[in-house]
């Protein structure tokens, strides 16, 4: 084998490496936007169950849910991201008054939308974020 072989196939594994590198790294990152995504859609049906059970007439403890309890028991539930970069917002019905937090009781359509900036790290790409986001909503129950 001459000098100018050996260098061919450096330089051909050079090239099928980084290709296939490239290729795995974009699997792993789409693998990661997808576990996000199912992250936060996850996190805002959870949301509105927790905000459906505590209703304005619950009487068991962290009753009536608040916009602010259901971002916090949100937050609690996103292993493996930035809880403090999950936006979560909630929204009651304006029919009936349900605005109101003392009447969020039964019959009134609770909201949370869920969304988080995904940050990609494929090393070849210029860096960009893709927002994930979510939204659920539900008849109050009690």
């Amino acid at each position: 084998m001459s000098g100018r072989e050996r260098g061919n196939a450096l330089v051909e594994f050079a090239i099928a490496s980084t290709a296939a590198l490239t290729l795995m790294l974009g699997i792993i990152d789409s693998a990661r936007a997808l576990y996000t995504y199912h992250l936060v859609s996850s996190a805002a049906r959870q949301g509105t169950r927790y905000a459906m059970v505590r209703g304005s007439s619950c009487t068991a403890a962290g009753c009536p849910a608040s916009a602010d309890t259901i971002q916090t028991y949100v937050r609690g539930l996103a292993p493996g991201i930035d809880p403090s970069s999950l936006a979560v917002t909630t929204t009651w019905s304006s029919a009936s008054g349900c605005t109101d937090p003392a009447n969020q009781g039964a019959g009134c359509v609770v909201a949370v939308n869920a969304s988080y900036p995904f940050r990609f790290i494929i090393p070849l790409l210029p860096r960009f974020t893709m927002t994930m986001s979510s939204t659920s909503q539900i008849v109050i129950s009690q």
